[in-house]
C-alpha cells in the first residue's frame, strides 16, 4: 500500500518533495518545539495520482480518516461537533513556494449547528458567524468554482447598507445574514447547497486543493519560475487557531531580516483581530510589526525568540506566518523567504561573516540574474505614472531622452550634449552609430534576440523591443500610442528596459552603486561590498574562463575592468560600417582584380589599426578575431530604395545617378532569398578573392607592431560558418600562407591559432574531422539555435514565441537559455568528438548564451574552457561560473 498521509511529528524539512514546503517546514518547527497547531499532511504523491487519473487514489479517504481521528484525540474535540467543534484549515503546499497561486479553505467543520456551539464556547457570537461566513465564501470559491466577485459584491452591499468602512464594523446579526446570503448564492450558482457534513467539507476541500495545482494562475507562475508541472502539491490539514477573537488576538507575517535590504531585525505586518488571510488580502490596513511590541509585549518577545531560532536553524532569512489567539502565540508557517537582489547579496555576506554559512554557501545564495539587476540604473518607482507603451524587456536598465527617429539625428543631438532615445520600427547594422549615441533604443518590432536587443545588450544600452502598442512613422518623425497620443521628435520619453515599459516625460533615475564599483572599484555601501566579496570568491573557485565579445578598444577596456580574461569574439563586420562602408562598396563594385585590390588595400591599414588597439588593450590575453561573417549585401544600400530613386529620376526625364545604377546592378547580382543561409562566413572568404588575405594580413601586422612595442599579443583567428572540414582546410591554408608571409617580411614570427565557429548542426556532427584542422572551437549558439530549430529569430519571436511559452512548448526562449536537449546535445557531441581527435582542443562559447546564468551551468558541466559574452554580462558570467563550479549542472539560478 502506498502511504499518502503523515503527521507533523514524522516529517522534517528534508522531505519537502513529499510533504511540500509548507508541510515539511511545519514538521520541522514541531521538531524544534515551537508552538505549532497539530495536524497532518496529505502528500504530493496523492496529488500526482489524482491528477494522473482524475480520481481520488484508493485508500486516501481511509488514511485521512485515520489521521483525523488522531488529531481529534489530541485536541479532545471532534470535527464539527455541535457543542465544541474542532475546526481545521486545508492549505496547499508545493515543494517550491508559490505564494498566492493555489487555494486555502479555513474553518472547515462549521455548519448551521456547530456555529452556535462555537459562539457559546468562545463567548463571541460575532466571532462564530465571522468564521462561518469565511468558510462558506472560501468553500464556494475553491471547491464549488463560484466567481469570487459575487461574494465580494454581497459584502460590499452589506457594508454600504450599514455604512461600515470595513468588516469589523459588522455585527453578529450582519454576519449571520451574510452567511445566508452566501448560501443562497451558492445554491443559485452551483445548483446545490453548501454541505453541512464536516467530513464532506474536508474531503472535497482536499480534492479542490489538488485541482488548484492546474489552475491557470498556478501554471503561469510555474512557467515564469521554471517550476516543473509534474511535482504536484501537498495538502496540510491543521487545527484552526483564531486571530479574530478580539483585540487580544490577531495575525501577521514576519521576516527575520528586511527582505528588501537585508538589514537584520524583525520586519513585517500585524493585523489585530484578524485571520491570516486578511493580512495578505489587504482588506484592512495592517500596522508595522514593531507595533506588536506595544500591543502585546509578551507575544512579541516570543515571536522574536522563535524568529532567531528559525534563522539560526535554517541559516537564512525566514518568512513566518503567525497567529495570536487571546494572547497565545502560534506559528503557522515558515519558509526561506524571497528577497530582492540587494538583500540576497547583503544577507549572504552577513551570514558568512557570522559563521552561519561557508563562503561557498554564500555564493550559492546569490545569482547572476540578481547581480544584473543591481548593475543597471532604475527609475524611481514613486515617480512613475501610467505607461505609454509596453514591449519586450530586451536589455535592462532605465534611461530618459528625447525621441529621435534616425541614427544621424541621434548622433547630431548627442554630440550637442542632448540625451536621446532612438526609436525605430526595427534596427539594422546601419543604426549602430545611433545606438551608440542614444541612451536607449525603442523598437516597434522584434524580440529579445533581435538586432536591437543583441547589440543593445552588448553595449549595455537600455532597450525595449516589439512595442506593439506604438505605431512608428520614421518618415513623419513620430510615433503614435494605442490611445492616440502622438509623440513628435524631440519629446522626452523614459524607457524601462527591465520591465519593458515606456513612459511619457522624464522619470527620475536612481544610479547603480554596483556599476560604479565595477567600473572604478568604489565600494559605496554594504551591498556593493557584498557583491565584491561574492565575485572574488566566484573567481577563486570557478574553472570556466570568462571572456568578452568586444569589437573596439573601448569595449575591450570596459570588459577588462569588469574582469574579462580576453576577447572571445571580435566581430570584424562592425569595423566596416560608417565611413568605411564606401570602401566595401568599392570592393563589391570593382570589375577588375586591380580595382578590388585597390579597395582592399585601402581597408588594410584601417583594419590593422583596429586590431592593434584591441591587442594593446587586451595585452597578454587571448583575442579571438572572427573573419568577415555576414553577406556582403548588408554593406550595400537597400534594393527597393535604390530602384525607387532611379525610377523617380527616369520618370522626371532625368539621367539616373550612374553610381546608383551600378549599385543596383550589384545589389541585384548579390540578391539572395535567404541571405543568412547564403553567401556568408567561410563561403564569402572562399569566393571573394583577397578578402581573407587582407584581414589576416591586418591581424598579422598588428601582432608584429605590438610585439615590436614590447607587448604580448595573443591573436586567434576564427573562421565562421564552417560546415565541412574541406572549407576550413582551404581557409586555413590561406591564413597560414599570409601569416608566414608577414613573418618573413618583418622578421617577426607570427603564431596565431586558427579555429572555427561551430554554428551549423553539420559542423557539430562532423566535429571529429573538423578538429583535424581547427585548434579551437567556439560555439556560435545564436546561429546554432536557429539552424537546429529552423527558426529565424528576427521573425519568429514576435510571431509565435509567446504562444509557445504559454502552451509549454518552451520553458524559456531557446535564444535566451540554451536548449539542452537539442542544441546542447550538439555541443556535447562536438566537444567529445573534437577532443577525441585533438586532445588539446580549446572550446568556448561566444553566443548570447555565454552570459545567461542557466546556460553557464550547462557549459561548465560540458567541460568547455570558457564562455564569452557582452562586456556588461562579464560580472554575471564570473559569478555564475563560480556557482556552477560549486553546484554542478543540475543547480539552477536561485528562485
Amino acid at each position: 500500500m502506498v502511504r499518502y498521509a503523515y503527521d507533523f511529528r514524522s516529517g522534517s524539512r528534508d522531505m519537502a518533495g513529499l510533504l511540500g514546503g509548507k508541510g515539511a517546514n511545519l514538521a520541522e518547527m514541531s521538531r524544534l518545539g515551537l508552538p505549532v497547531p497539530p495536524g497532518f499532511i496529505v502528500s504530493t504523491e496523492a496529488c500526482r495520482a489524482f491528477l494522473t487519473t482524475g480520481e481520488e487514489p484508493a485508500g486516501l479517504s481511509a488514511e485521512i480518516s485515520r489521521y483525523l481521528s488522531a488529531l481529534e484525540t489530541t485536541t479532545g474535540r471532534l470535527l464539527g461537533q455541535p457543542d465544541d467543534p474542532l475546526l481545521v484549515s486545508v492549505r496547499s503546499g508545493a515543494r517550491f513556494s508559490m505564494p498566492g497561486m493555489m487555494e486555502t479553505v479555513l474553518d472547515i467543520g462549521l455548519n448551521d449547528e456547530s456555529v452556535l456551539g462555537l459562539a457559546k464556547v468562545s463567548g463571541s457570537e460575532r466571532f462564530a458567524w465571522d468564521s462561518y461566513r469565511r468558510l462558506v465564501q472560501m468553500y464556494g470559491i475553491t471547491v464549488m468554482g463560484i466567481d469570487p466577485a459575487l461574494f465580494d459584491e454581497a459584502m460590499a452591499l452589506l457594508k454600504e447598507a450599514r455604512h461600515a468602512s470595513d468588516d469589523l464594523r459588522l455585527d453578529a446579526g450582519d454576519l449571520a445574514w451574510l452567511v445566508e446570503t452566501y448560501k443562497r448564492l451558492i445554491r443559485d450558482e452551483a445548483g446545490r447547497d453548501f454541505p453541512q457534513s464536516p467530513a464532506e467539507q474536508l474531503h472535497e476541500a482536499v480534492l479542490a486543493v489538488f485541482r488548484s495545482w492546474n489552475a491557470e494562475r498556478a501554471r503561469l507562475y510555474r512557467r515564469r519560475e521554471h517550476i516543473p508541472d509534474d511535482l504536484g502539491t501537498a495538502v496540510t490539514v491543521q487545527r484552526m487557531v483564531f486571530g479574530n477573537l478580539g483585540p487580544d488576538s490577531g495575525s501577521g507575517v514576519a521576516f527575520t531580516r528586511d527582505p528588501a535590504t537585508g538589514r537584520p531585525g524583525l520586519y513585517g505586518d500585524y493585523l489585530p483581530n484578524a485571520q491570516g488571510e486578511d493580512v495578505v488580502s489587504g482588506i484592512r490596513d495592517a500596522v508595522p510589526l514593531a507595533e506588536l511590541e506595544h500591543l502585546d509585549p509578551v507575544s512579541y518577545r516570543r515571536l522574536r525568540d522563535h524568529a532567531q531560532t528559525l534563522e539560526r536553524h535554517y541559516r537564512d532569512l525566514c518568512d513566518i506566518e503567525f497567529t495570536i489567539e487571546r494572547g497565545t502565540l502560534w506559528m503557522l508557517q515558515t519558509r526561506v523567504g524571497k528577497r530582492t537582489a540587494e538583500a540576497a547579496f547583503a544577507i549572504a555576506a552577513e551570514l558568512v561573516e557570522e559563521g552561519l554559512i561557508s563562503a561557498d554557501e554564500g555564493l550559492a545564495r546569490v545569482s547572476g540574474d540578481g547581480l544584473a539587476r543591481l548593475m543597471f540604473p532604475r527609475f524611481d518607482s514613486a515617480a512613475t505614472g501610467e505607461p505609454l507603451a509596453h514591449g519586450v524587456p530586451a536589455s535592462p536598465g532605465a534611461a530618459v531622452g528625447a525621441a529621435v527617429f534616425d541614427s544621424a539625428e541621434a548622433v547630431r543631438r548627442a554630440a550637442a550634449g542632448e540625451k536621446v532615445v532612438l526609436v525605430r520600427e526595427e534596427t539594422t547594422p546601419d543604426d549602430l552609430s545611433g545606438m551608440v549615441a542614444a541612451q536607449a533604443v525603442l523598437t516597434g518590432r522584434g524580440g529579445k534576440t533581435s538586432h536591437a536587443a543583441v547589440v543593445a545588450r552588448g553595449m549595455g544600452k537600455v532597450c525595449v523591443c516589439g512595442a506593439q502598442d506604438i505605431a512608428v512613422d520614421g518618415e513623419a518623425r513620430r510615433f503614435t500610442g494605442r490611445d492616440g497620443t502622438v509623440i513628435e521628435e524631440g519629446t522626452v520619453i523614459s524607457v524601462d528596459g527591465s520591465a519593458g515599459v515606456v513612459y511619457l516625460g522624464p522619470v527620475p533615475l536612481v544610479a547603480s552603486a554596483t556599476m560604479r564599483y565595477l567600473e572604478s572599484g568604489e565600494q559605496a555601501d554594504s551591498v556593493v561590498c557584498a557583491v565584491g566579496r561574492a565575485l572574488d570568491h566566484a573567481d577563486s573557485v570557478r574553472r570556466l574562463e570568462v571572456r568578452a565579445n568586444a569589437d573596439t578598444p573601448e569595449d575591450a577596456a570596459r570588459a577588462r575592468r569588469f574582469g574579462a580574461q580576453g576577447i572571445g569574439l571580435c566581430r570584424t563586420e562592425h569595423m566596416f560600417l560608417g565611413e568605411r562602408r564606401k570602401l566595401v562598396e568599392d570592393m563589391i563594385l570593382a570589375r577588375t582584380e586591380t580595382g578590388r585590390d585597390r579597395a582592399l588595400a585601402a581597408l588594410l591599414p584601417l583594419q590593422r589599426k583596429d586590431f592593434t588597439g584591441l591587442l594593446q588593450t587586451m595585452d597578454g590575453l587571448p583575442v579571438t578575431i572572427r573573419l568577415l561573417d555576414p553577406p556582403l549585401h548588408e554593406f550595400l544600400p537597400d534594393r527597393t530604395a535604390l530602384a525607387v530613386r532611379i525610377a523617380a529620376a527616369e520618370a522626371a526625364g532625368e539621367q539616373p545617378d550612374a553610381h546608383d545604377v551600378e549599385l543596383l546592378k550589384a545589389v541585384n547580382r548579390m540578391h539572395e532569398e535567404n541571405p543568412m543561409l547564403g553567401l556568408r562566413g567561410v563561403r564569402l572568404g572562399l569566393v571573394v578573392p583577397g578578402l581573407v588575405t587582407m584581414q589576416v594580413r591586418a591581424i598579422a601586422e598588428a601582432v608584429v607592431e605590438r610585439t615590436r612595442a614590447g607587448g604580448s599579443p595573443r591573436a586567434e583567428i576564427m573562421v565562421p560558418l564552417v560546415g565541412a572540414v574541406e572549407e576550413l582546410r582551404l581557409a586555413r591554408e590561406e591564413v597560414m600562407r599570409v601569416l608566414a608571409e608577414v613573418g618573413e617580411e618583418t622578421g617577426v614570427p607570427v603564431r596565431c591559432p586558427v579555429g572555427t565557429m561551430i554554428e551549423l548542426p553539420r559542423a557539430a556532427l562532423t566535429a571529429g574531422r573538423i578538429a583535424e584542422e581547427a585548434e579551437f572551437f567556439s560555439f556560435g549558439t545564436n546561429d546554432l539555435t536557429q539552424t537546429t530549430w529552423g527558426f529565424s529569430r528576427d521573425d519568429v519571436e514576435a510571431a509565435f514565441f509567446s504562444a509557445y511559452l504559454d502552451k509549454g512548448v518552451f520553458a524559456a526562449s531557446p535564444f535566451e537559455t540554451l536548449d539542452r536537449e537539442g542544441v546542447g546535445r550538439l555541443v556535447r557531441i562536438a566537444v567529445e568528438e573534437g577532443r577525441a581527435a585533438r586532445p588539446d582542443l580549446e572550446t568556448g562559447v561566444c553566443g548570447e548564451h555565454g552570459g545567461d546564468p542557466e546556460s553557464i551551468h550547462f557549459f561548465h558541466a560540458t567541460n568547455l574552457d570558457y564562455v564569452s559574452c557582452s562586456p556588461f554580462r562579464v560580472p554575471v558570467a564570473r559569478l555564475e561560473s563560480g556557482r556552477a563550479a560549486l553546484t554542478g549542472m543540475d543547480a539552477s539560478v536561485s528562485r
